[in-house]
């Protein structure tokens, strides 16, 4: 490896401090497909001198194998690192690689050009603090160079550079440059992009990236090295802006110490400043910021801390520290921006897990404003955001969370989706503004509560949630329960299927939006009953397991049974009294359960009824015994 600095030869303590005082940037290159944005990336590795002689060596190997560049060096291949991407040529994960200067260092992330990909382009920059939008100057701006700059505006990427590349390939025509340059500006006003700086290149020969062309006199502006070199970092814009830190980690190391840890996400912060808690809003004053190598006088943005408060103050990981004069804002609801990225499509009504910053709460996407056509911009009515889809949405939360609107801190405006069940990540959103209801609309505290009404009924109340097939026996057994449980003085009501849908729920379909939203609300409507006292019975396919967990979630720890009515489909499909399976078989009934749209089973349920060898009545009976049994009941 080259040496960049003699002092690693002659000094390298000298060196290390040196490089560890550096600021470092985050930049991403994007574009459409094969613009070069592998290509720059492996000469920016190449120019400052960041690779191993046995890298070198390997990707002279790969050049004469995979490479397009005849006998040169093909530098792409220094990025794509997937046996997939060498093959194809193509870039398909993020690619992340370090390098540095005597000025800065920098991570850059090389993000896939093709739209199947934008959920990881949308990954790649979210930390970035600036873009380098790569355009082959043969090509012009191509619907993908319009996608990605729709999603660098959506993410707050404030610099942005067009690196109109291939100049090589247009003799080096200043007429082609000015004339994309030109339509690049008319579309940029439409998003609202303001910093951004054209250079005319060539990565593969290298023109305009670490010293000035020769072959284009008539461009007299900066070098893509001297532009990442001197280019504004975020971590110094954010020391411009108020002070936020969300809480890590409470750290209590004894009784004498307790300190709250985390990393400054925005402005500076010094001892003796009043700060407030959010969301509780209690306040105090910064008694110390500890670090490892002793107390500061301040912070600032980036840095990593441990605040002691003079007061003693109730903290807990994912809560934001705030300062009083410029306080972030607290809400449950909000409109936001979601990127969704799994296969499994996002549906209004569904619970996820939201994560911000440390926090986690419950969350569900109450509406699906629009979809956003990232190709035309145009806003597209939606019930549904598949893989790769973005869209504007209203968002409700289970409990009130800090935040700001992400063009202002994209810390503690940005957000993922957890499934849960899976716990893998299958969102990613920006939040804009709190809903106005989420400040006006408050929950009225009632003096009688869950607990004296079922003493009133000398019960327990709870939740009896069945579920199956249709044509499993949900009806008739819970009905035959009830009848069971009213014989024996308790109070109950139930909610059957077919009868919500005569009314409160008659406006929806069976589409799996509408399958969510009809759970949902015989789900709201369930735990209303149950803070009444009663024991509520409810009848309803519910094919998907998180719609069943999201009512589960609704009342306390053991008012919630789920009883699967066990019906093999076709035995179900047999006994067909409605004619329903028939229908569906015959194409007559979509998206019915079992036959083209899923069932997904309980896996662990309170109880579980084989129909295959219980009639209704041992069913019934079945019930009520474990009813007793787990202290539900009594008589």
């Amino acid at each position: 490896m080259a040496h960049i600095s003699d002092l690693i030869a002659t000094d390298i303590e000298q060196y290390l401090k040196a490089h560890e005082t550096k600021s470092l940037l985050r930049f991403i290159t994007c574009g459409s497909v094969d613009d070069g944005k592998s290509t720059l990336i492996g000469r920016l590795l190449y120019e400052s001198k960041m690779l191993f002689e046995d890298q070198l060596a390997a990707v002279e190997a790969d050049s004469k194998k995979y490479g397009t560049q005849g006998d040169a060096i093909d530098f792409a291949l220094l990025v794509d690192g997937l046996a997939a991407e060498r093959e194809q040529g193509i870039t398909i994960d993020v690619a992340y690689r370090f390098f540095s200067t005597d000025k800065r260092k920098f991570i850059v992330a090389d993000t896939p050009g093709h739209e199947q990909y934008t959920r990881n382009m949308v990954t790649g920059a979210s930390t970035a603090d600036a873009a380098i939008l790569m355009v082959d100057a043969r090509k012009g701006i191509l619907t993908q160079t319009r996608r990605h700059s729709y999603l660098i505006s959506l993410l707050g990427i404030r610099h942005v550079v067009v690196a109109i590349n291939k100049m090589d390939l247009v003799n080096y025509s200043e007429k082609i440059y000015r004339q994309i340059v030109e339509d690049y500006r008319v579309f940029a006003a439409q998003l609202g992009l303001a910093d951004i700086t054209f250079i005319p290149m060539s990565a593969f020969k290298g023109d305009n990236i670490t010293g000035p062309s020769e072959a284009m006199p008539w461009y007299r502006g900066t070098t893509l090295m001297g532009y990442l070199e001197t280019v504004e970092v975020d971590d110094t814009r954010m020391q411009r802006t108020p002070f936020r830190l969300p809480v890590q980690w409470v750290n209590r190391p004894n009784l004498d110490f307790r300190g709250f840890a985390g990393t400054v996400a925005s402005g500076v912060i010094a001892p003796g400043d009043r700060i407030r808690v959010q969301p509780s809003g209690k306040e105090s004053t910064v008694a110390r910021i500890v670090t490892r190598d002793g107390d500061l006088e301040r912070a600032v943005a980036g840095q990593s801390v441990t605040l002691t408060l003079a007061d003693e103050v109730d903290i807990s990981r994912g809560d934001v520290i705030s300062t009083v004069e410029a306080p972030a804002e607290v809400a449950d609801q909000f409109e936001c921006t979601i990127t969704w990225m799994h296969d499994e499509p996002m549906l209004a009504g569904r619970p996820y897990l939201l994560k911000i910053g440390a926090k986690t709460v419950t969350a569900t996407v109450t509406d699906i404003k629009y979809q956003v056509n990232v190709n035309t911009l145009e806003h597209v009515a939606a019930k549904k955001l598949e893989l790769n889809a973005i869209g504007v949405c209203n968002l409700s939360l289970d409990r009130p969370v800090a935040f700001d609107p992400h063009r202002d801190n994209r810390d503690t405006g940005g957000f993922i989706l957890i499934d849960r069940l899976s716990n893998s990540t299958v969102g990613a959103g920006l939040l804009h503004f709190a809903l106005r209801r989420a400040h006006n609309i408050h929950l009225q505290h009632v003096d009688v509560d869950k607990t004296a009404r079922a003493a009133l009924k000398h019960q327990k109340s709870c939740m009896l949630w069945f579920t199956g097939l249709s044509g499993a026996g949900k009806s008739s057994i819970a009905n035959l329960v009830e009848k069971k449980l009213h014989a024996l003085g308790h109070h109950t009501y139930l909610l059957d299927g077919d009868n919500v849908r005569h009314g409160l729920n008659k406006d929806l379909g069976f589409t799996d939006a509408d399958r969510v939203e009809n759970i949902r609300r015989v789900a709201e409507v369930a735990k209303l009953m149950v803070d009444a006292g009663l024991v509520v019975l409810t009848a309803f396919i519910s094919p998907f397991r998180s719609e069943r967990q999201m009512a589960r979630a609704l009342v306390d720890e053991g008012e919630f049974v789920e009883i699967f009515v066990d019906t093999p489909l076709e035995i179900a499909e047999q006994r067909d009294v409605k004619g329903l399976y028939k229908k569906a078989r015959r194409g007559e009934l979509k998206n019915f359960t079992g036959i083209d749209s899923p069932y997904e089973a309980p896996e662990d349920p309170e109880i579980r009824l084989e129909t295959t060898r219980l009639s209704l009545e041992a069913a019934a009976e079945a019930v009520i015994a474990a009813l007793r049994q787990g202290g539900i009941i009594s008589a």
